[in-house]
C-alpha cells in the first residue's frame, strides 16, 4: 500500500520505490495505483514501473499498447471498461454492428471502452468536450457509455429508443435532505433516461460493484499464473 503520495514531499522515484518492493514481494499479486495521481507525480513512470505480470488495473502502457493493436492480446483489460462490456455480455446486448458512442476521452474508462467495443466489432464514436452537436450524436447510439464527469447531462430526450445506457459518471451533488448534504448521480439523467432505454445501469449500484469484482478477477488470474510460474520452475 503506498501512503501519503499526495504530499508535496513525495517524489516519483519515493513512489516508484514502493512499487519496486511490491514488484519483489511473491505474496503480491496485484498492483493498483489510485489514479489520478498528484499532479507533482508522473503517472506515467509509475504505471511503467508496475510489473505487468501484476498490472491488475490494466493500465501499463504494454497493456494498453496491446489493446490499442488489431489482434492485440493484453494480459489485463482495464477493470471498468472490461465490466462495462460484462454487462452488456450478461443483458443479452449484442455489440457486433452496433453503433455505440462513448461520451467521454479519459485514460481510465473513455479511451480503453472504446477500444473494446472496436475489439467487439461496434461502429465507435468518442464524444468530448471539442465534439460539436453532441447530442445529435448520442441521438444515432444502440449502446451509450457515458463517463465525462458531468452530472446528468445527458437527457432523455436524447436516448434512442430502446438503447443500452451504462453510466460511469460519479459525481456528488448539493442535497440538503440528506445528512452528507449532498447525493451520488451519475452523467445520465437516469429518470428521464430509463424512460427511453432498453436497458440502463445506475448510479450507484451499477458499474461499481462489477469493477470490484474485475479487478478481484484480475487479481486472481495474476494469483494463478504466478503458481503456474512457480511449478514450472519447481518453486512450490
Amino acid at each position: 500500500m503506498i501512503k501519503n503520495c499526495s504530499r508535496i514531499g513525495c517524489s516519483d522515484s519515493d513512489v516508484i520505490k514502493q512499487v519496486d518492493e511490491l514488484n519483489a514481494n511473491s505474496d503480491v499479486h496485484g498492483i493498483l495505483v489510485q489514479l489520478p495521481l498528484p499532479k507533482h507525480i508522473n503517472e506515467e513512470k509509475v504505471l511503467t514501473g508496475i510489473r505487468i505480470e501484476k498490472d491488475v488495473d490494466g493500465f501499463h502502457p504494454l497493456n494498453i499498447g496491446k489493446l490499442a493493436m488489431k489482434g492485440g492480446e493484453p494480459l489485463f483489460l482495464p477493470c471498468t471498461p472490461k465490466d462495462c462490456l460484462e454487462l452488456l455480455s450478461r443483458s443479452g446486448i449484442s455489440i457486433k454492428g452496433k453503433k455505440a458512442v462513448v461520451v467521454g476521452r479519459s485514460n481510465i474508462v473513455g479511451l480503453p471502452v472504446s477500444l473494446l467495443l472496436l475489439k467487439a466489432n461496434a461502429t465507435v464514436t468518442t464524444v468530448h468536450s471539442c465534439t460539436s452537436d453532441p447530442e445529435s450524436i448520442i441521438r444515432e447510439a444502440d449502446i451509450i457509455i457515458a463517463a465525462a464527469g458531468q452530472p446528468m447531462m445527458i437527457k432523455g430526450s436524447w436516448i434512442k429508443p430502446g438503447a443500452a445506457v451504462i453510466d460511469v459518471g460519479t459525481n456528488a451533488v448539493d442535497d440538503p435532505s440528506r445528512k452528507t448534504g449532498y447525493r451520488l448521480v451519475g452523467d445520465v439523467d437516469f429518470e428521464e433516461v430509463s424512460k427511453r432505454a432498453g436497458w440502463i445501469y445506475p448510479v450507484p449500484g451499477g458499474v461499481g460493484p462489477m469493477t470490484v469484482a474485475m479487478l478481484l478477477k484480475n487479481t486472481l488470474e495474476s494469483a494463478k499464473c504466478s503458481l503456474d510460474r512457480q511449478n514450472l520452475w519447481g518453486l512450490s
